[in-house]
């Protein structure tokens, strides 16, 4: 009797694979430890210092669960944003949240929309709970607002993606289209709203609570992982109607949120000096990296995140080369898009000036390189 035939016929299905290889698993593999850590869209800026304070204040009581009810974090996101506690869910970051509004909505078999090249976490999901992804392209590098529309009406599909910002080409669309796609869709489709960037965006892309909140075919999803410097502390939330709030109390991990992670979170929304510097420092780091890839010869794109897609020029092969020649020779961790014709570019993460001087030296060198072999 095989192991396999332990599993449903849908898990005995899927590959074993994650989404990404991490950082540290390129460290095994390369036999190299990453010098500089700008492929993951982390902020090499950490928390506040008073984040990483209350951090260790709360790691004497790590011994209790944390609050199922994650009441204060509702709290005070409630008063951050200008909502009601019951318009908001908390969850294990936006991928652990991302996962629970795929199984809400999608049954084996049910079309499932997003962009050719979008965030790979949400096709994992979809896969996982045995949906059919449909896929569109993305057009000029942006996603394709009018093209995702047509696929969920010509496919009745039933849930649909969008990050703005994108990730992985780091462009976006401004908030007045975004509500208008939102109000386009039919009621019958759940529009999944990224919002993981929102910070690091320009004014007027992000839109207002109140323009989509009464809206009950919207949840949008953010996090502490970006501009805030918790990454690793795994602490998301969804905005939507109290009715689409309360349905993920039927399936969520009640204990999921650490306390830790809870504490970081409810002190970093207080930082606000602090994230302001952040910020500056994230759109500084955009500039630094856009005048490096200049340099080499190279297209920095429009960036709304705190990260830059860098148009090589060339094809995957090239791009793939300066990822893993910076990698193998300078302990460089950078990450590319996996699709065509994303997969032209690569993509850097913002990070501290020291990050930056080793990208400065190292790249060029890795451009001719590589080039040198096409």
């Amino acid at each position: 009797m095989s192991a396999f035939s332990r599993f449903t016929p849908l898990v005995a299905s899927l590959p074993s694979t994650i989404p990404f290889v991490g950082p540290e698993a390129i460290e095994r593999q390369r036999g190299r430890a990453i010098a500089a850590r700008i492929g993951a869209n982390e902020s090499g800026f950490g928390p506040a210092p008073a984040v990483l304070a209350s951090i260790g204040a709360a790691a004497a009581g790590i011994w209790q669960y944390n609050d199922p009810e994650n009441f204060e974090l509702k709290q005070a996101l409630a008063r951050h944003l200008g909502t009601t506690p019951a318009n908001l869910a908390i969850g294990e970051g936006i991928d652990g949240l991302l996962g629970q509004i795929v199984r809400l909505v999608i049954e084996p078999g049910l079309p499932v929309v997003t962009s050719l090249g979008g965030y790979p976490t949400f096709n994992f999901h979809v896969a996982g709970h045995g949906g059919r992804l449909v896929t569109v392209p993305y057009a000029d590098d942006r996603e394709d607002l009018a093209g995702l529309l047509a696929a969920v009406r010509r496919e009745d599909a039933p849930l649909v993606y969008l990050a703005n910002p994108d990730n992985p080409m780091g462009s976006w669309w401004d908030a007045e289209k975004v509500v208008e796609f939102a109000r386009a869709l039919p009621e019958t489709c759940l529009l999944v709203l990224d919002e993981a960037y929102g910070e690091t965006a320009p004014a007027g892309t992000i839109p207002s609570i109140s323009s989509l909140i009464e809206m009950p075919n919207v949840v949008r999803t953010r996090t502490f992982s970006k501009a805030y410097g918790l990454a690793g502390a795994r602490v998301g939330y969804v905005i939507g109607t109290p009715e689409t709030a309360q349905a993920f109390d039927k399936i969520r991990n009640h204990f999921g949120m650490n306390r830790l992670g809870t504490a970081a979170a409810l002190t970093a929304l207080s930082e606000k000096d602090y994230l302001a510097d952040v910020l500056e420092k994230i759109a500084a780091s955009r500039l630094r990296i856009a005048g490096i890839a200049e340099a080499c010869g190279l297209k920095p794109l429009p960036s709304a995140t705190n990260f830059v897609t860098v148009d090589c020029g060339c094809d995957a092969i090239f791009a793939r080369g300066i990822v893993d020649r910076l990698m193998e020779d300078h302990g460089i961790f950078i990450r590319m898009p996996g699709v065509a014709p994303l997969n032209r570019c690569i993509r850097i993460s913002t990070g501290p000036e020291a990050d930056m001087a080793l990208l400065e030296d190292a790249l060029p060198k890795v451009v001719k390189a590589v080039g040198s072999r096409q």
